[in-house]
């Protein structure tokens, strides 16, 4: 019988996302997996609760498939990723909103080579709003 739950996001050491990908497409018991990954067995039976891969015998031994909790190791690392959003032409990351606004009263100022710096204003909370930006031109300060 297979049991698996909602992808969750656990936290994952490096360790073990280095070490994950080498196991064998063969069936370990709860002590071999977390011996072979150096994590504590307790920790192991955690993401098993969270939904990592497994499943149990007639006499209710846990069994995990290496190549299964490989994948799903690799799942919760890209799962953990944030999308990139590029920022469009005077655009930048309010830090006291946390999103995306249009920067007021921008001002361009060079920093070094083709790298400038723009610096405005939020037009929701009205705190500063930083953004390096490359090649600076007037179609960064679109707005206004």
């Amino acid at each position: 019988m297979s049991e698996s739950k909602n992808i969750s996001n656990c936290r994952i050491s490096r360790n073990v996302l280095i070490k994950a990908p080498g196991l064998l497409p063969m069936l370990y018991t709860t002590r071999e997996i977390a011996e072979d990954l150096d994590v504590p067995e307790t920790t192991l039976r955690d993401w098993l609760n969270h939904g990592a891969p497994h499943s149990r015998d007639e006499s209710n031994h846990i069994w995990i498939d290496g190549k299964q909790f490989a994948a799903w190791v690799d799942n919760q690392r890209n799962s953990r990723k944030k999308p990139a959003h590029q920022l469009q032409a005077g655009e930048g990351f309010c830090m006291r909103c946390n999103t995306i606004v249009k920067i007021q009263n921008g001002e361009i100022r060079p920093v070094k080579g083709h790298l400038s710096h723009l610096k405005g204003k939020c037009p929701i909370c009205g705190g500063i709003v930083n953004r390096g930006i490359w090649n600076a031109g007037s179609s960064e300060l679109s707005q206004g």
